[in-house]
C-alpha cells in the first residue's frame, strides 16, 4: 500500500522559507494560483502520466508557472518527482492556516438556508470577532436543508442556530415527554 503523504510538512518548510525571505503573503497568492493551475484535468493528467519523463514534467511546470517564485516552483517539481502532486491543495490549506496564525486571523464557515446580504454577513462577522478576539475571514455557503437560521463553524467549534436543529430538538423533547407520561 502506498504511503499517504501530508501537505503539512511541505507547507511548514515553505512557510519557514517565506518567513526568512519576507514573502509570506506573496507565496500564499502564488500557491493559490498553483492550485488553480493543477485543478486543470489535462495538466494534472500530464504530470501524473507514467510515460512522460520527469524532465518534461518539470519543463511543463516551469512553462505554465512563469510568474511563480522559483522556490514555489521547486516545491511543485519536488512533488511531481515524488508522485505527490495531488497534495498541493493540502499544502495550500496548511500554508494558509500558518499565515492565518501569523496574522492573527480566524477562518469561519457560515452556512445559511438562503444567500445572505453583506449587511447580514458583516453583523455575523462582528459577532464572531467579538467572540474570538481575532480578525475574521468568513466563507459563506448556502444549504437549503437547514431550513432557516445559520450554522457557524469556528475551527472545531460549531454554533448551530439552524431551524432544522431546533425542530429536531423540539421533536426529541416532545417524544421524551410522551414516553414519560
Amino acid at each position: 500500500m502506498a504511503k499517504q503523504v501530508s501537505g503539512d510538512r511541505y507547507a511548514r518548510a515553505l512557510f519557514e522559507l517565506a518567513t526568512e525571505k519576507g514573502t509570506v503573503d506573496e507565496w500564499l497568492v502564488q500557491l493559490e494560483l498553483v492550485v488553480q493551475v493543477l485543478n486543470d484535468d489535462e495538466f494534472r493528467a500530464l504530470l501524473n502520466h507514467a510515460e512522460v519523463s520527469l524532465l518534461r514534467k518539470r519543463e511543463a511546470v516551469e512553462a505554465v508557472m512563469t510568474d511563480v517564485d522559483p522556490m514555489v516552483q521547486n516545491l511543485i517539481s519536488l512533488l511531481v518527482a515524488r508522485g505527490s502532486v495531488g497534495i498541493v491543495g493540502d499544502v495550500y490549506d496548511n500554508y494558509t492556516r500558518l499565515v492565518d496564525i501569523l496574522r492573527g486571523r480566524q477562518r469561519v464557515e457560515l452556512t445559511s438556508a438562503v444567500e445572505l446580504d453583506s449587511a447580514q454577513i458583516d453583523k455575523i462577522k462582528t459577532f464572531v470577532q467579538d467572540l474570538v478576539k481575532k480578525e475574521v475571514v468568513i466563507n459563506t455557503n448556502v444549504d437549503e436543508s437547514i431550513l432557516g437560521g445559520v450554522v457557524i463553524q469556528i475551527g472545531d467549534q460549531l454554533l448551530d442556530g439552524s431551524t432544522k436543529t431546533q425542530l429536531e430538538e423540539l421533536r426529541k423533547q416532545v417524544r421524551s415527554e410522551v414516553v414519560v407520561s
